[in-house]
């Protein structure tokens, strides 16, 4: 493992269903690389893939910033969005806003949030109605 801290930073294209995906699976592949055990590998890629997702169908777009240093990943992701009226709903399986052009698409079951808190060892959303979302994830490594 790495003794510094590496960052990486992700553009996330708004309502672009093909390009979901290829932050979470480049975070896997980095990690693959530093020789981070496969769990901690498993637990990333799933929190950054349902964060890519939630960015692309909610957020019309954003950044992630991942943070890897020997001890922990960092996953922050910003968005556009229209903010989350009420987390604790939002938190609750199955609940969705997603479009019919996601549900149509098989995105939009209600799991990002979900998945993104069982998969992380620490979660927090910080939102503001009519400015955006930052959801910040934190997977410890040892």
């Amino acid at each position: 493992m790495a003794e510094k801290t590496i960052n990486l930073h992700y553009t996330i294209d708004g309502n672009n269903f093909t390009t979901a995906g290829q932050a979470s699976s480049n975070i896997k592949k980095v990690l693959k690389q530093l020789g981070v055990y496969p769990e901690a590998i498993r637990k990333a890629a799933i929190s950054m893939y349902e964060g890519e997702i939630n960015t692309i169908i909610h957020g019309k777009g954003g950044e992630a910033n991942v943070a890897i240093s020997p001890e922990t990943i960092t996953i922050v992701f910003t968005d556009n969005g229209p903010g989350i009226s009420d987390i604790d709903k939002a938190m609750q399986e199955g609940f969705s806003t997603a479009t019919d052009e996601a549900r149509e698409l098989g995105f939009g079951a209600g799991m990002g949030l979900p998945n993104m808190k069982k998969y992380s060892d620490s979660m927090t959303i910080e939102s503001q109605v009519g400015k955006g979302t930052t959801v910040t994830m934190i997977i410890k490594l040892n």
